[in-house]
C-alpha cells in the first residue's frame, strides 16, 4: 500500500472513531456492521416495487391508471418545491445568491409540471374519464394538501383571502380568521345550494390543524415576508426579481391555467357544464383573473396587478383555444 493513502485510511479511520464516540459504540462495531450489510441496489434504493404497487384503480378503465400516476406524479414535485421552500424559509444567512437558487429549483419543478399537463389535457379518452370519474366521488385535486402548504409558505395569509373579501383583511387578524377566509374555500361549495360540498368538509376535517399550524409558524417568516427583509439592494436585485415574477406565473396563472385545459376538455358540453368530481365550481375557482392570487405583490406596478391573468383567461375562454373539447 503507498504511504500516501495509508496515511488517508488512518486520517479517515480516526474522524470515524470520533463521529462514533459518542454513540456508545466503537468503531469496530459499526465497522462489522459494514461487513454484514447487504450492498444495497437500485430497486432498495428507492423502494421501487412499493412504489409500483401505489396505483390501485377503482374501475377496469384503463386510463384510470394513467390518472392515478399523473397526480402522484405531481404530489411528489409538489414534495420538491416543498423541500426548497423549506430551505428558504429556515435560512438565516439573507443571501441573495441563495434565494435566487432555490427560486429557481422551485420554478423548474412547476415548469416540468406545466409542460407535462398534456398528459391529463389528451392524454386520455374523454368517455372513458366521465365513467371512471364517477367511481371517485367525492375525491377531487382540490384536496391536495401539499399544494396549499405551497401556498402558505409563500406568503402571508392575508395575501390569499378570496379577493372579493381581501381589503377587509390585514396581518392584524389572526391566522385563524385569515384561514377562514382563504380563497379556495370560496371554491369549494355546491353550485346549487351554495354550501360546502363534502369535499372540502373532508379535508377541513384532516388538515385544518395541520394548515394553521404552519402558517402560525412562518407567519412574518414566509418567502415573500424573507423578500422583503433583504437589504435595498438585494431587494432590487433584477434576476431575483425576475425568478419571482416566474414563480407568481406559474403557481397562480400557468398551473390554473392548465387545469382549465383540462376542466374544458373533460368537464365542458356544448350547452351544459359538467360538475367536478368533489362538486367544485371549477369556473369560478380555476381562473387566475377571478382570484387574483399574487404572492409577491409588491415586485408589480399597479397597472400589472390590475391586469393580473385577464388576457390568460380570455384566451382560455376562446373557443378558438387550443384546448380541443373534442
Amino acid at each position: 500500500m503507498h504511504m500516501e493513502n495509508k496515511e488517508q485510511i488512518d486520517s479517515q479511520i480516526l474522524k470515524l472513531e470520533e463521529k462514533y464516540k459518542d454513540s456508545g459504540q466503537n468503531l469496530s462495531s459499526y465497522l462489522d456492521g459494514l461487513l454484514y450489510q447487504r450492498y444495497l441496489t437500485y430497486w432498495d434504493y428507492i423502494n421501487l416495487d412499493t412504489l409500483l404497487s401505489l396505483q390501485q384503480p377503482r374501475t377496469y378503465f384503463p386510463d384510470e391508471e394513467i390518472f392515478i400516476m399523473y397526480h402522484q406524479i405531481t404530489e411528489l414535485y409538489f414534495k420538491l418545491i416543498l423541500h426548497e421552500q423549506k430551505q428558504l424559509v429556515d435560512d438565516k444567512s439573507q443571501n441573495v445568491d441563495f434565494f435566487i437558487e432555490k427560486v429557481r429549483r422551485i420554478n423548474s419543478y412547476y415548469q416540468t409540471l406545466i409542460s407535462s399537463f398534456s398528459i391529463m389535457i389528451k392524454g386520455m379518452e374523454r368517455e372513458q374519464f366521465l365513467k371512471y370519474r364517477m367511481a371517485l366521488l367525492p375525491a377531487s385535486g382540490f384536496q391536495s394538501v401539499q399544494y396549499r402548504m405551497i401556498e402558505i409558505y409563500s406568503t402571508a395569509l392575508e395575501n390569499l383571502v378570496h379577493l372579493s373579501e381581501r381589503e377587509q383583511f390585514s396581518a392584524d387578524h389572526t391566522i385563524e380568521v385569515l384561514y377562514e377566509n382563504i380563497y379556495w374555500k370560496k371554491g369549494a361549495t355546491d353550485v346549487s345550494s351554495g354550501q360546502k360540498t363534502l369535499t372540502l368538509k373532508q379535508f377541513e376535517y384532516r388538515y385544518t390543524p395541520r394548515l394553521v399550524r404552519i402558517a402560525k409558524q412562518v407567519k412574518n417568516n414566509t418567502i415573500y415576508d424573507k423578500y422583503l427583509q433583504l437589504n435595498a439592494e438585494d431587494k432590487g436585485n433584477e434576476k431575483l426579481i425576475e425568478s419571482l415574477k416566474t414563480l407568481d406565473l406559474n403557481a397562480n396563472v400557468n398551473w390554473p391555467l392548465m387545469h382549465m385545459g383540462s376542466a374544458h376538455r373533460y368537464l365542458a358540453k356544448e350547452k351544459e357544464q359538467v360538475g367536478s368530481t368533489g362538486g367544485t365550481n371549477w369556473k369560478q375557482y380555476l381562473p387566475p383573473s377571478f382570484q387574483k392570487v399574487i404572492f409577491f405583490p409588491e415586485i408589480y406596478t399597479k397597472e400589472e396587478l390590475n391586469d393580473w391573468g385577464k388576457q390568460w383567461v380570455d384566451h382560455i375562454f376562446n373557443p378558438q383555444n387550443v384546448f380541443d373539447k373534442k
